[in-house]
């Protein structure tokens, strides 16, 4: 079984900058993708269904903003759109899909990197994901958490880990919330089968960083640790430029 999650930075863009093409070519099972800054007229679930998706969408309410998408080609038994809490709804963020054996979720973390007022949303969002998660857990053990968390654990997960110590996305008390956040139960699947450096997902537009690799690895497949036997491969593709993130991949015994 093959999930892919990608920040794709707005669904109509990636499309014309040859994304359904690509999607077919990696053969993937399960499809997470966050940021679509569309609503669900405006995304071309024709083109998805075409290839033998079924497609469920979750999109802000504010046009042209956040916004996930999960594309499943195994049909799942139940859908959840958001976490009950409208503030973070609204903004279209989380998507679950639930399997016989399995519950796949694709979520897209607020950034802080705007001022004060998002920094404190995101935390406010760090915390009330974490209690949400930490209550699912009991109903569904078995969860893959795919998505942008707009966070780097580790300064092996950042170019510049000293000159970034105060930007939001690697500020202590966010590391200390991801690792937290996996020592409650979860693997970081790349980082448990990579444990190399220069391996990002996410490079600013400025200064040519993408070509000179200056990157963030903030989009993780978190996988529930009682699957952790089943994770048989991850890989970053820093290749596919459909966006200023690239896709990650997690193979699975299914």
């Amino acid at each position: 079984m093959r999930i892919l999650t990608y920040n794709v930075n707005g669904i109509r863009a990636a499309v014309t900058k040859g994304f359904p093409d690509w999607l077919k070519s990696v053969e993937a099972d399960i499809v997470c993708i966050q940021e679509t800054k569309a609503q669900p007229d405006q995304i071309p679930s024709e083109l998805f269904e075409e290839m033998g998706f079924n497609v469920y969408i979750h999109s802000a309410v504010k046009k042209g903003y956040s916004g996930v998408i999960i594309l499943s080609k195994p049909e799942p038994l139940h859908i959840e759109y958001g976490i009950g809490i409208e503030k973070y709804d609204r903004e279209g963020r989380i998507i679950r899909v639930d399997f016989k054996d399995f519950s796949v979720m694709s979520v897209y973390h607020p950034s802080g990197s705007s001022g004060d007022e998002r920094q404190a949303f995101k935390m406010e969002w760090l915390h009330d994901f974490n209690n949400y998660i930490g209550k699912l857990r009991k109903e569904i053990p078995n969860l893959i958490i795919s998505g942008d968390y707009n966070i780097c654990h580790k300064p092996i997960d950042i170019h510049d880990p000293i000159r970034n110590a105060k930007n939001s996305g690697f500020l202590p008390e966010e590391r200390e919330w991801i690792g937290k956040f996996i020592d409650s139960g979860f693997i970081d699947s790349f980082r448990y089968l990579n444990q190399e450096p220069h391996h990002y997902t996410w490079w600013s537009y400025r200064a040519n960083a993408r070509s000179k690799n200056l990157g963030w690895r903030i989009d993780y497949n978190m996988v529930a640790e009682m699957l952790k036997d089943k994770i048989k491969r991850s890989v970053i593709l820093p290749q596919a430029k459909h966006s200023d993130h690239c896709p990650v991949v997690l193979e699975m015994d299914s």
